[in-house]
């Protein structure tokens, strides 16, 4: 019996044709792509396979996409390898949704339409800020967080260890990749990003969502999700909701997320998403572990073969 740990990508990871050879070659993505467009009243297929970039790109529409392309993903490596045994999920940051939805904490359509609205409401909330990120790279916690305190900004992500990002008010973010080396980081580079997502500048976002969040049933998650804000397992819905609402200004903890399955007795994971990122990261947080990598129709066919 394969048991893994299920990772979904975030924001960032996608990229134009994301999903389309799963289109072409199965009745199965096919079928999950039309729902998907239905439910959401425009083509997202299209957007995934054919763009333009500054489309996809778009919060609104790259966090939907993602969500579709790890669950698209998901169902195919089911098909494929009869024996997989899904233990545990986790998602960076937009990808938590979709490691619910994995879960069956909500339903496909469900998920999908929060997801497409969290999106919008960050890109609202971007266009009402101005807000700005930078990595820093080589800096440990603790100074990290002094550097963010010192120039009134927020720590977005606890990425991996020595990678570490920052979010908040543009002027705040150019001081702290200016002080960076003061406070022994290495690199600090600021990042190509719409505005300053998971700080205290996505408020009216978050605010938007808990008031959505409220409407979409739930139930408890036949496997364990570790959420990004605890850094915790979470299984009661009403902690459920907390915790995406709160993971929208709060730091994604996936250093802590990652520990957390690994204590767990967890060393399997797999990755649904575009570009490898997550497996760089559990790299760096944990060297036993062994990650596949799903994104396209070859690496899905790959990983199956060595799971089957």
């Amino acid at each position: 019996m394969s048991d893994a740990v299920l990772l979904f990508s975030g924001q960032g990871a996608q990229k134009v044709g994301m999903g389309k050879d799963f289109h072409e070659a199965s009745e199965t993505a096919r079928t999950l792509f039309g729902k998907a467009d239905e439910a959401l009243g425009f083509s997202l297929s299209s957007v995934m396979f054919e763009g333009p970039d500054e489309e996809l790109t778009r919060t609104s529409r790259c966090q939907p996409a993602l969500y579709l392309h790890g669950l698209v993903a998901l169902a195919l490596l089911k098909e494929r390898v009869g024996n997989l045994n899904p233990v545990a999920a986790a998602g960076l940051s937009l990808g938590e949704f979709t490691a619910h939805a994995a879960a069956g904490t909500f339903s496909f359509e469900d998920g999908l339409k929060i997801v497409a609205r969290r999106g919008l409401f960050m890109e609202e909330a971007c266009e009402a800020t101005e807000g700005s990120m930078a990595a820093l790279i080589g800096g440990d916690e603790e100074s990290v967080k002094a550097l963010a305190d010192e120039c009134g900004v927020d720590v977005g992500n606890f990425n991996a260890p020595g990678q570490i990002v920052l979010s908040g008010p543009v002027a705040g973010i150019d001081a702290a990749v200016e002080k960076a080396r003061d406070h022994g980081i290495r690199r600090a580079i600021k990042l190509n990003v719409a505005g300053a997502y998971h700080s205290r500048l996505m408020k009216s976002a978050q605010d938007k969502l808990a008031s959505e969040l409220a409407g979409v049933p739930m139930q408890a998650p036949a496997i364990p999700v570790v959420c990004n804000f605890g850094a915790s397992v979470v299984s009661e819905p009403g902690e459920i909701r907390l915790m995406l609402e709160n993971q929208v200004t709060g730091s994604v903890r996936w250093t802590e997320s990652i520990r957390k399955l690994v204590e767990m007795g967890h060393r399997t994971f797999i990755e649904l998403g575009p570009g490898k990122v997550l497996a760089g990261l559990v790299a760096k947080i944990e060297k036993d572990a062994t990650v596949y990598s799903i994104e396209d129709l070859a690496s899905l066919d790959a990983v199956a073969e060595q799971l089957g």
